[in-house]
Order: C-alpha cells, then sequence, then structure tokens
C-alpha cells in the first residue's frame, strides 16, 4: 500500500472510532502529511474496520524508517507513532467535556467511553497486552490471577545509547505528573501526546483519572494527584478512595503503602489505582468479625486472605473514615516482638498500610492490609516480602496489584517455563548445570518428586498450576500475621487495641 492509502486508512479508523469527525478530515490529514514530510494527498474510499490502529502505524513507521525520518529502534517507533495518533486525537477539552456529557446520562457510559478512546488512540496498546500470558489457580483463598507480562519492549541499545545524551530536565517532574499530558518525549521519557486526562475533585482537591498504558485488568486506572507530591496513607486518603467509588460505583480504588519494599514502584508521586474487576480478595469472605467502641455503624472482620486484612463496611463514610484512621494511626506504633512486628528502627517507621476500597449496593467495603518493610539479615529485601525460596519466579516488590491476588511476573519466565517443561518432558534429573534454569533447580527438584512423569500435553497446565502455588506463598509471605494459630492469636491481639477507647 502507498502512503496516501495508509493515511487514508488512519483517518477512517479515526472516524469510526469517534477520535475525529467528518469536519476535523483535512485538519487531521494536513497534520499527518506534515509529520510524515509527504507534500500531496488524494481522498480514498477505505472500506475495512479493525480493533486497533497498531496494523496502519506498523505500515507508516516503515515508511518513516524508509524515509530516513526516524531509526528503526522501539523508542523511536513509539516517539514517532504517538507523534501520527496526536494527528486524529481531540484536544483535552473535548474529551472532557465528551466524559461529562456521559457522565451526566451514567457514570459507567463516561468511564466506557473514555477507556475505548483511550484503547482507540493507542494510548493502551491493547496489541501488546494481549501478547501478556494470563491464567487463573484455584487456591484455599479463591482463585489468583497469573500474567506474564510481555507488553513492555525490551529497550535498543541504540535507545539506551540517547537516553543517556539526553539532557536532565525536572519537566514532567515524573511519569505521572499533570504536565505529561500532550508531552512529545524523548528517549528518555515516553510520548504522551495522546493521554488525556480527567479532571476530579476527591475530598475538595484536584485529582485526575487517567488510564494505564499497559493495563494488567480491566479498565486499570490511575488516579493521580495534580501536585507533584510523595504518597502518603493518611485520613485523607481514607477520604479520598470513598470519594471516588462515590463518583464511579462500578470501580474499585486503592491505593500502595507509603514506604519502600512494601509499597509502589513511584512513591514520588501521590496516585492511586481502580477499575473495574473483581479480585479474588474482593470476593474473600470475612471468617472473625471484631467490634469497636464508638463504631456502631461499621462491621469489621478479619478476611480469609494471606495477607492479613481487615475489613470495614458500612454506610456511613464519616463512621469508615474515622475507624479507618483509629487502625492506621494504632497500626503506625505497633509493636509485637513475638511475630516480628517492629514499628520502628533506627527511627525509621516500618508500619503501613494498603487500603481498597469499593461499593457493595448502597454501602462501602475498605480493605485495610497491613503492612511492615522491616528487614534482616536472613531476609535482607524485606522479613514480609517475598523469601529467597521464590525469587526464582517473584522477588520484586508486593503492591497493590499483587496484594489484591494478581501476581505481575517478568516476562523472562515465559522462556525459562518452556524450557523447564522439556526438562520434565524429558526427564532431565538435574538442571542446575542450566544456566538459564539453575535458578529454578530446587524448585525443579520439587516437581520431579510430584510429577514423576510428565507428558508434552500435561506441562503446561502443571506448571501454570505450581506458578501460582508460589504466588500464593509469596502473599503468605507478605502477611504480618501469618496464618497459624501465633498468627492469628497476634492479628486477635492487634485488634483488641482497636476495639479500645
Amino acid at each position: 500500500m502507498t502512503i496516501n492509502t495508509e493515511i487514508n486508512r488512519l483517518l477512517n479508523f479515526a472516524k469510526q472510532r469517534g477520535l475525529i469527525s467528518e469536519e476535523d478530515y483535512y485538519y487531521s490529514a494536513n497534520l499527518l502529511l506534515d509529520v510524515l514530510h509527504v507534500s500531496e494527498f488524494v481522498p480514498e474510499e477505505i472500506n475495512e474496520t479493525l480493533e486497533t490502529a497498531a496494523p496502519i502505524l506498523a505500515s507508516m513507521l516503515d515508511f518513516a524508517v524508509q524515509e530516513g525520518l526516524i531509526e528503526d529502534t522501539v523508542c523511536q517507533r513509539d516517539l514517532f507513532d504517538t507523534r501520527l495518533m496526536n494527528c486524529v486525537m481531540p484536544r483535552p477539552s473535548e474529551v472532557v467535556r465528551k466524559f461529562q456529557e456521559d457522565y451526566a446520562r451514567a457514570p459507567k457510559a463516561a468511564t466506557d467511553n473514555f477507556y475505548k478512546m483511550s484503547i482507540a488512540a493507542n494510548y493502551i496498546r491493547k496489541d501488546r497486552i494481549d501478547k501478556n500470558l494470563k491464567w487463573q489457580v484455584s487456591t484455599e483463598y479463591g482463585p489468583l490471577d497469573i500474567t506474564i507480562n510481555l507488553s513492555k519492549p525490551e529497550k535498543d541499545p541504540r535507545d539506551i545509547a540517547k537516553a543517556k545524551l539526553v539532557a536532565a530536565s525536572t519537566y514532567p517532574q515524573c511519569l505521572l505528573c499533570r504536565e505529561n499530558e500532550g508531552f512529545a518525549g524523548h528517549a528518555g521519557h515516553p510520548a504522551r501526546q495522546t493521554h488525556r486526562l480527567i479532571p476530579l475533585r476527591l475530598a475538595s482537591h484536584r485529582w485526575f483519572l487517567q488510564y494505564s498504558p499497559y493495563t494488567y485488568y480491566n479498565e486499570h486506572c490511575i488516579v493521580l494527584n495534580r501536585k507533584h507530591t510523595p504518597m502518603k496513607v493518611n485520613r485523607k486518603t481514607f477520604e479520598n478512595l470513598l470519594d471516588f467509588v462515590t463518583i464511579f460505583p462500578h470501580y474499585f480504588l486503592g491505593s500502595n503503602a507509603d514506604l519502600p519494599i512494601v509499597g509502589g514502584s513511584i512513591l514520588s508521586h501521590d496516585h492511586y489505582q481502580g477499575g473495574r474487576y473483581d479480585f479474588a480478595m474482593a470476593k474473600a469472605p470475612v471468617e472473625k468479625e471484631y467490634a469497636a467502641a464508638g463504631f456502631p455503624s461499621v462491621k469489621i472482620g478479619r478476611v480469609k486472605w494471606p495477607m492479613s486484612t481487615i475489613r470495614l463496611t458500612g454506610e456511613n463514610r464519616e463512621e469508615l473514615v474515622s475507624l479507618a484512621d483509629k487502625i492506621l494511626t494504632k497500626w503506625r506504633s505497633y509493636r509485637d516482638e513475638s511475630v516480628g512486628i517492629l514499628p520502628f528502627s533506627d527511627g525509621q517507621p516500618h508500619n503501613t498500610i494498603t487500603p481498597i476500597a469499593r461499593r457493595r449496593g448502597s454501602g462501602y467495603e475498605l480493605d485495610l492490609v497491613l503492612r511492615n518493610n522491616r528487614t534482616s539479615a536472613e531476609h535482607p529485601l524485606g522479613i514480609f516480602h517475598p523469601h529467597a525460596e521464590v525469587h526464582h519466579i517473584k522477588k520484586e516488590n508486593i503492591g497493590l496489584i499483587e496484594v489484591m491476588g494478581l501476581a505481575v511476573l517478568p516476562a523472562r519466565l515465559k522462556q525459562e517455563m518452556q524450557q523447564l517443561g522439556q526438562e520434565l518432558v524429558k526427564g532431565t534429573g538435574d538442571v542446575s548445570g542450566i544456566a538459564e534454569l539453575a535458578k529454578h533447580a530446587e524448585w525443579y527438584q520439587m516437581l520431579r518428586e510430584k510429577y514423576p512423569e510428565v507428558t508434552q500435553e500435561q506441562v503446561t497446565e502443571i506448571l501454570q498450576a505450581e506458578i501460582g502455588r508460589v504466588f500464593a506463598t509469596v502473599l503468605t509471605h507478605a502477611g504480618v500475621f501469618k496464618r497459624d494459630a501465633q498468627g492469628m492469636a497476634a492479628f486477635d491481639r492487634f485488634m483488641q487495641t482497636v476495639s479500645e477507647d
């Protein structure tokens, strides 16, 4: 196909998806001509319907490489295809106006259309996300979600070299800053010309709603503070979360913890994550109830979940916030050396909470996951963190998404599991001498004993199930009160302090 046809294809796609109207046709065409350094344009009739613009953009990028407009690297292609899509994007004010009009009809209509637009704009790179491996594993805590993240491409050495040449800049200050909207990007910062934000008011302060470019679950959204201010879990956090699920009752919203090791990957900018998905944690039952003086309308329960979780349920938002704040305050200074809980070391705080809010009909549900980020000589990466025995599968922080029951595992596992599966089928006795599999050697021995004979038809299902069981162990490691008699007694002791005035 000629570049003229590709331009027509993109214009056709943009009209079909509501990114532009008929009145924008030549305006958008001329923007594309400028970016592509093309001097002529002839309208063509296009009869096709595509799910995403990715195939069209791939052809345009090949043209740009051929014409010397860009280098053929992942980073250069991503910067350029975002620039191309910006030529057929509505302005931020139009997106906000459309969202508000949709919201006046129904909150779900507003998020549905905003999500679809984000996919159509290629801001959410669905073609890459679809490559992720996903499955569920049944456990005593319900069906845990597992994903091997293949959506983020590896860095090209040429891109790495260019990134080193980019002058240091504090604009935007981070990837979550409001100033990213429309930013062209460079070798050290992704392009954000197709990025759009929806302004919100949470607890009388200005926040913004966006979607994650690499969604890990359905309608994975990010809610970011207007100001570049560090993550902090406090009373205002609970107010914000409940405000959000009041505005969008079909979404949940949660916050990563505000301390290293137990927090998320970005602690420098206050933000939350939410979306429309029922995680195993949300479905987990309350196994024991408690009471707290002064909070008659709030139900308090211990959730049957590997991480130590308190569930507050009720319709009185003020009582929910006040009780959550009381639990947080108690936990910040709580000490129980019998189970390794120390609130401070050398003046550094260790105790915090990962909170998650959702609606249940007219009521609210607030899950408070107790966290502690202390380290030791035996567990230098964290006592309540994945231990060394599971690092061959999961070594990274256990943030909000993992807390709720979704394992985000590294891309290396795809190849490693394929190779490990081959060795299992062959009946190889030991893989410690295979460089790529040495890290899995002990686990492999366990698998050999458990499954002495494995066929090619069985091996994938076996490995997926066993990875899920490792993830359940990971969550158990991250739980501050272990699910044994000693741990549950310790949990009850903490809840007794909550019940006191």
